[in-house]
């Protein structure tokens, strides 16, 4: 069975030499030492870990905010680069790779014009924008003309976990009962970040950009960022009569969100959002190079409660649908 997988990341050196003229990295990806050198690799361990676990086609993006910390007019430059150097990466190998556009957030509308250029001139598959923006978060009307955008080209806008506020960092994760190194993981990847996405899924549902904007499409990795299992008491205690919305919080969900695994194997888990959301809003995903152990193919493979019809929705139908993607021939 063919398999598309649509969370799997990518830098370049020469974008990070550009960004660290700006800012430092956040120590968070300084200790990312394990992933050597997969980040930057397209052609030689990559493909081989595709072919070892029967991946067909990975959906490539930058990992980390490409611009975040740099000037409006330097991070426009600094993203069309970047989206320029993956374009030609992928070039040589368009039956393994497609891709994610890398944005300049401080300009939105220039963001909007990037992600149409990575759309029509290289194929892109929509956007991935990688946590809140210096303190704010994108149901603001500023950053409206770049949803529109993605509506307009019919793409989805992919939303991946960044490093979260310092001060909210201190509060809630850092305490003098467990380590630094703990602390750290704690707001990041083991679960501050994935809490951060959450709110944003959240809170762009109540800014009512999917009443506005219908056929806005969204991705969320990490099984939905724990929003899936408080879809019943988000209805409960804010229904449409409160928030004015439309529909419940539910089925905005429902329709417009598509969740993947991002590399977390978890049988129950996995049945419960396909019973939740339905297979034809779940996308396959390793979330390569910081996932890499796992029995990727096999997992779907053996998932007894999926048809195989859904499995093909999964593994690959759903991602080439929405993304775009040429199926096999």
């Amino acid at each position: 069975m063919r398999i598309v997988t649509i969370e799997e990341h990518f830098t370049a050196q020469e974008i990070i030499d550009e960004n660290n003229k700006f800012t430092e990295a956040p120590e968070f990806y300084k200790s990312m030492v394990f992933v050597g050198n997969s980040l930057t690799d397209i052609d030689g361990e990559r493909i081989d870990f595709m072919d070892k676990h029967k991946i067909d086609m990975q959906v490539l993006s930058y990992t980390s905010p490409v611009s975040d910390q740099v000037p409006a007019s330097e991070a426009v430059r600094i993203c069309k680069r970047a989206n320029d150097i993956l374009a030609e990466k992928i070039k040589p190998h368009p039956e393994r790779f497609a891709a994610f556009a890398t944005l300049p957030m401080a300009d939105p509308v220039e963001a909007a014009q990037e992600l149409e250029r990575c759309v029509k001139e290289y194929n892109f598959c929509g956007a991935l924008l990688a946590g809140q923006f210096q303190g704010h978060f994108y149901e603001e009307k500023s950053f409206f003309p770049i949803f529109a955008k993605a509506a307009e080209l019919d793409v989805p806008i992919s939303f991946h976990p960044a490093p979260i506020n310092q001060v909210i960092q201190d509060f809630y994760y850092t305490s003098p009962e467990y380590s630094a190194f703990i602390a750290g993981q704690f707001a990041s990847a083991g679960f501050g970040w994935h809490l951060d996405v959450g709110v944003h899924e959240v809170r762009l549902i109540l800014s009512g950009i999917f009443d506005k904007l219908p056929n806005l499409k969204i991705i969320a990795g990490h099984w939905g960022e724990l929003i899936p299992a408080y879809l019943e008491r988000l209805d409960y205690m804010m229904p449409p009569q409160s928030t004015g919305l439309r529909k419940k919080i539910s089925e905005y969900y429902k329709e417009n969100f598509y969740i993947t695994p991002s590399g977390i194997l978890s049988p129950m888990q996995f049945e419960y959002m396909v019973t939740l959301i339905g297979a034809e809003h779940i996308m396959w995903a390793v979330d390569y190079p910081y996932i890499k152990q796992g029995n990727f193919y096999e997992f779907l493979m053996s998932a007894e409660f999926l048809t195989n019809e859904e499995k093909e929705l999964i593994a690959h139908k759903n991602a080439e649908k929405i993304l775009h993607i040429k199926g096999e021939n």
